[in-house]
């Protein structure tokens, strides 16, 4: 028994040791750079004078929240993660029920499932600015041959290109997630449901469904952040254009930062964002716990 104790002893010795370097290491990757951005937050600074010796309090975040810009990149970003979110979600669990008998007998198909998720979203951005431009971009071309024009990256068209791309990029990953989910429960469910009569849609609606719905909370919430923080892609097809339709709160705080040296102003709606996106992730945490706790 003594021997038992001073084994889980040592175990949790090693394991505060452990904890503790990674703790240091977070603090100085991490927490430095918290501080500097809090401070530069409530500071004038420039690229000429970086120390922020300008004290100015509230002023940065005044000015950043009063712009209407910001608030036009905000919905842009709110809209688009909504709607990503939900084309992504939606045809993975589609995808998941259709797929899921023939990935079971050939579960290497998966390995091309997940393709276009292994690309970099600036080469996916550069890739379609390639092949939808309307000069030299073969779908164009060949729509124009079955006389139809079609400017993609147009105004009436270049939302729902981004849309598209974010949902063809991103739906494997969330197929994946929620194939491993579907594929985790118990054969004895199934075979309980069926004789109670559950058969084919019935199954998937009322048995299967039901019980993939915490994962498709999980990952919903984590495709709607992602979708929500987008830069490469929109910033590699348009830059945030035309004029500013595709500007995402992301590109907006880039622009502020490096092309209006609004050094101040970027920092501190940085800061509330970071804010906004704990908040957010508390709550999320609490529905997940309450969901595993019923």
């Amino acid at each position: 028994m003594m021997r038992r104790r001073s084994w889980q002893e040592q175990q949790r010795a090693d394991g505060r040791i452990l904890l503790s370097a990674l703790c240091i290491f977070l603090a100085i990757m991490l927490g430095f750079p918290t501080v500097a951005n809090l401070w530069y937050s409530f500071s004038d600074v420039s690229f000429q004078d970086l120390s922020g010796s300008g004290f100015v309090g509230l002023e940065n975040y005044s000015a950043a929240l009063s712009d209407p810009g910001m608030w036009d990149a905000l919905g842009f970003s709110l809209r688009f993660a909504i709607l990503s979110t939900v084309l992504q979600v939606v045809a993975a669990v589609l995808l998941v029920f259709v797929l899921h008998p023939i990935l079971l007998v050939r579960p290497w198909l998966i390995a091309f499932l997940m393709l276009p998720m292994m690309v970099s979203p600036a080469m996916m951005g550069m890739m379609y600015r390639l092949i939808l431009n309307e000069f030299i971009g073969p779908i164009p071309a060949y729509l124009d041959m079955l006389g139809l024009y079609v400017n993609f990256l147009g105004r009436e068209h270049v939302y729902a290109t981004l849309v598209g791309m974010e949902v063809l990029q991103w739906t494997p990953f969330a197929f994946l997630v929620l194939l491993t989910a579907r594929q985790s429960i118990l054969p004895e469910v199934e075979e309980a449901a069926v004789v109670d009569g559950a058969t084919g849609t019935k199954l998937n609606l009322f048995v299967i469904l039901p019980m993939l719905l915490p994962t498709i909370g999980i990952v919903a919430f984590i495709r709607f952040i992602d979708g929500f923080r987008v830069f490469d892609h929109i910033f590699v097809l348009t830059g945030g254009g035309p004029g500013n339709e595709t500007t995402s709160i992301s590109i907006y705080i880039y622009k502020l930062f490096f092309k209006q040296s609004e050094l101040g102003e970027a920092v501190a709606l940085s800061v509330v964002l970071l804010l906004a996106s704990l908040v957010l992730l508390q709550a999320g945490l609490r529905l997940v716990v309450r969901s595993n706790a019923k």
